[in-house]
């Protein structure tokens, strides 16, 4: 992101007092950082530079341990990286298929591997009880709007892919959350049929 590597030059003088060694404390100082920058400010008001400060690090050593701050993101969320990236390049290539990709790709995230869909729905489960979760759900589906995907879905990108993807949480949460009979039992094909046509209008409207 520009703003990241604008913090990466500011940070490369020569490290100030107080500031920490290149050692895993320093790694989870930057952690803890960043867990409060997200939670108080926002994904998008959140800056490298920042949580160095915060941490007492130089920026450059943040991008040494996390690359940007969406993997930064995803190592406080315990989200892999890969998943992250998948999730905002989906909306990348809007075309007549391009419903059915957004909700085979959440399915696949939410709902796949293990080691993706698990910190998923911890976050998800989470954000019904507690307010801190309620802000880190409200930064993953934030940082999903910020990777620049929307850019092809034209006028009101950002708010159709939001409404896209509060309506697949929604989805998510009445299926495993609270478990309502219907969806819970319903198999993924089904309701990739029956969801794809609606995400689908809702990111590329007709006319």
């Amino acid at each position: 992101m520009k703003g990241d590597k604008e913090d990466v030059g500011a940070g490369c003088a020569m490290r100030g007092p107080g500031r920490r060694s290149g050692s895993g404390s320093s790694r989870q100082a930057v952690l803890d950082a960043a867990r409060m920058r997200f939670a108080n400010d926002g994904f998008a008001a959140t800056t490298m530079r920042r949580v160095a400060a915060d941490a007492g690090v130089d920026v450059s050593m943040v991008m040494q341990f996390f690359g940007s701050k969406d993997r930064l993101f995803a190592a406080v969320m315990n989200i892999p990286a890969s998943a992250l990236e998948r999730l905002g390049e989906v909306f990348e290539g809007a075309d007549e298929h391009l419903g059915e990709r957004v909700v085979r790709t959440f399915f696949k995230a939410w709902e796949g591997a293990p080691e993706e869909s698990e910190p998923l729905m911890a976050m998800l489960r989470n954000a019904m009880v507690n307010e801190q979760a309620r802000l880190h759900l409200r930064d993953y589906i934030e940082s999903r709007l910020a990777m620049g995907g929307t850019a092809t879905l034209g006028s009101n990108a950002r708010l159709r892919a939001g409404l896209a993807l509060s309506m697949l949480v929604g989805v998510f949460t009445g299926r495993q959350i609270i478990a309502v009979p219907v969806l819970a039992a319903a198999e993924r094909e089904i309701l990739v049929a029956m969801l794809a046509p609606g995400i689908q209008q809702t990111l590329l409207p007709a006319g």
